[in-house]
């Protein structure tokens, strides 16, 4: 399933770290960053979570919730929290469900080996719950410039 610029994104209900329940349709009105992204306290993973972070603040005065969202369970997750001290829930994606909505479990290519894994990709929804913008060549450690323009 390809997700395009103008659709509405899909709905979708997972658990977050503290095993509570997040669905897409609870953010109507406001603007969400849904970033993919393939694994907690990995080198890239972690710059780009903590570049969210330091501009957090700024995100929030535009009017934006920061979803990140993996396939690592609630306890990873925890402890990535933790670790960074991160300001944002991230959802637990263990069983692909929300991957496979917006296309992110892919089959990928590294070092001539290929396998399933996450295409790192953030989706920028609007308050109506449409897509706006489609990031597919994350910069993990300027991605909250990317998303602010």
């Amino acid at each position: 399933m390809t997700i395009e610029i103008g659709q509405a994104a899909p709905d979708f209900s997972a658990k977050d770290q503290n095993g509570d329940t997040i669905t897409l349709s609870q953010f109507k009105g406001k603007k969400v960053v849904l970033y993919f992204y393939p694994r907690d306290s990995t080198p890239g993973c972690t710059a780009q979570a903590c570049d969210l972070r330091d501009h957090y603040q700024t995100l929030l005065d535009q009017g934006f919730v920061v979803l990140g969202i993996s396939t690592d369970t609630e306890k990873k997750h925890q402890n990535f929290i933790a670790k960074y001290d991160l300001p944002f829930p991230l959802i637990a994606d263990t069983d692909k469900t929300v991957h496979e909505l917006y296309g992110t479990w892919q089959l990928k290519k590294f070092m001539g080996r290929e396998s399933m894994g996450t295409v790192r990709t953030t989706f920028i929804i609007d308050e109506e719950g449409m897509i706006s913008d489609i990031i597919s060549k994350v910069k993990t450690k300027a991605h909250a410039e990317q998303i602010l323009g």
